[in-house]
This record gives structure tokens, sequence and C-alpha cells, in this order.
């Protein structure tokens, strides 16, 4: 069995209803917008942000339920979305989890309408339900993303970006979202403040720990859908690069920052990048604070007792850092 199926197998019921009712929660009187989001429900991903919502739900309240947690997954998943949509514009993408994206198919125009349509809807079902504990979780992370988008492009300007940056950016971008997906899930069958606060830190550490594993597939000779070295052609500053940069010498350091920013198109500089980040340790290092943040994340589930859903989540913990893709 594929991890990500023994992963649902305790939430299998709840995530077959989930795609029913997040279905319904997308519903518009426009026909256009129906067409558009069934084209977005037949692309679906691996849904890790709702299976993150109903396992924590589970785990916290020893195999409770509620409506609230669906909903609060619907939420999710429907600004996730809009987030998707959007991104695709701002990066003039075409393709998304290897289809069409929506601009690609029906414009930009379009496209920023339904995303933005998508992020009314899923406010709406938060406030139509008096459910602003779990909107204001959402609301924190959706700014948070936001600032660390701005927050990249403005140090990738500069290729300025220390390791504390670093781990802000990606903290924000990337993390944010996981840490409310596992807030949520603890709001939403009634846990106290502390249970939510603390299930949100695991969901950052899981979240920090997927992106630094997504960057380090920068590195690697796997086939893993895009080409390595992707991040230095678009002179991004990931933990690798960021550490060997500060471990190198001044020589080697001018060399490096001339080859990201006027060499960064040359395959066979690139080449030669990679090659000197893994010669100084760039990878080693890179994947030991993974390690770290992934032993945060179980730490934090030694506080609860052993059922199925705690250990769907340790089992989620390691397909996180031992993915191919």
């Amino acid at each position: 069995m594929k991890p990500v199926e023994l992963i649902k197998l305790p939430i299998k019921h709840e995530m077959e209803l989930f795609e029913e009712k997040f279905k319904e929660s997308m519903h518009s009187k426009v026909p256009l917008l129906n067409r558009i989001t069934y084209y977005i429900v037949r692309r679906k991903g691996k849904q890790m942000r709702p299976m993150f919502v109903f396992l924590v739900a589970k785990m916290v309240s020893n195999g409770g339920f509620d409506e609230r947690t669906y909903r609060g997954a619907s939420v999710v998943e429907l600004i996730h979305t809009a987030t998707l949509v959007h991104d695709d514009v701002v990066d003039d993408s075409n393709m998304r989890r290897g289809f069409f994206s929506i601009n690609a198919l029906w414009k930009n125009k379009i496209a920023v309408l339904v995303g933005d349509f998508m992020l009314s809807k899923g406010l709406l079902l938060s406030i139509d339900n008096n459910d602003f504990d779990l909107l204001k979780l959402i609301s924190i992370a959706v700014r948070e993303m936001s600032e660390g988008e701005l927050l990249q492009i403005e140090k990738a300007r500069k290729l300025d970006i220390t390791e504390a940056v670093y781990f802000d950016i990606i903290r924000k971008k990337t993390a944010t979202l996981v840490a409310a997906c596992c807030g949520i899930g603890a709001a939403s069958v009634g846990a106290n403040q502390d249970t939510v606060m603390q299930m949100r830190k695991f969901g950052e550490y899981i979240g920090i720990a997927f992106q630094i594993k997504d960057d380090l597939f920068d590195y690697s000779e796997a086939k893993i859908g895009k080409p390595t070295g992707i991040d230095i052609k678009e002179q991004k500053m990931t933990l690798p690069l960021i550490y060997t940069l500060n471990n190198c010498t001044k020589k080697e350091k001018a060399w490096l920052i001339n080859s990201i920013k006027k060499h960064n198109k040359d395959k066979k500089r690139v080449k030669e990048v990679i090659a000197f980040v893994k010669e100084n340790n760039g990878i080693t290092y890179t994947t030991q604070k993974m390690h770290d943040y992934k032993n945060k994340a179980i730490t934090i589930l030694d506080n609860y007792p052993a059922s199925e859903y705690k250990q769907s989540l340790l089992t989620m913990i390691d397909y996180v850092v031992e993915r191919k893709i």
C-alpha cells in the first residue's frame, strides 16, 4: 500500500464524505464558475491538508469528530486552492499537477476572479456558521503566506538571505498553512487553546521539514518531475546554497554569487554550482536541519497516547522527509 493510502486509512470514510462537502462548498449559480470548479475538483492532489485536519481532530479528541471539522477542512482547501490559482497567474504558469492551469485555459482575468470567489466562499463558510476561531487561524495563514512571498521577492533581488531569513520565509510561505490545518483540526473538536497552539507548532515543524525536502530536490539526481538546478536558475536562495555561501572563502563566495546572478541559465555553470554545494557539505547540513524539524514534530506527538490517528501522523512525518517527489 502506498504511504498516502496508509496514512488515510483511519479517516477513509471522513475523506470520502469530505469530497462531497467540498464540492458543495464551491457551488455557484454561475455556470462558468461551476465548470471551472468542477475542473479543479477533478484534478485534486494528494489532499494532505484535509488529512492533517481530520487526523489531528481525531487524535486530540480520542476519535471524536464534528461537522465543524468538515467545514474547517473545506475552508483550508478553498483558501489553499485560491492561492494556487493566483500563484499560477503571478508566475505565468501554464501547468498545475500535470494539467493545464486555470489561467492557461480561461485566461488571467477569469483565473483571478475564480481565486477571489474561492477566497470569499471560504470566508463565508466560516462566518455563516460562526466558526470565528477557525476563520482567525486560516486568516493568520493567508497573511503570513503573502508576507513570505513578498519577503522572498525582496531578498532575491539582493541575494542577501541569511539562514534566519530563509527560515522566516519558508515558515510563512509553506509551513503556516500546515500549521493552520493542524490548529483548525484541534479547534474544530473543542480542544483548549494550549492544545490548539501546540498543534499549530506541530504543523509548522512538518511544513518547514517539507519545504527543506523540496529545496533538496534541486540538488537530486532523481527524476522528480522538474529539472535539477531550477532554483538556481530562478535565483532562489535555499538552505544548501546559503550554508555554502556562509562557509566558503571570499573568492569562492564571489564566484558563487556571480554564477547565480550572471550565469544562472548556463547549464554547465549550474552543474558546477550544484557540485560545489555538495562538496562543501551544503546537502549534509540541510538534511540534518530537516531531520531536526522532523524530530521536533515527533516530540510534540509524544504528549498523546497511542492511537491509529497518531500512528498515521507519524507515518505522515516520515513520508514528508522520505518522499521521492
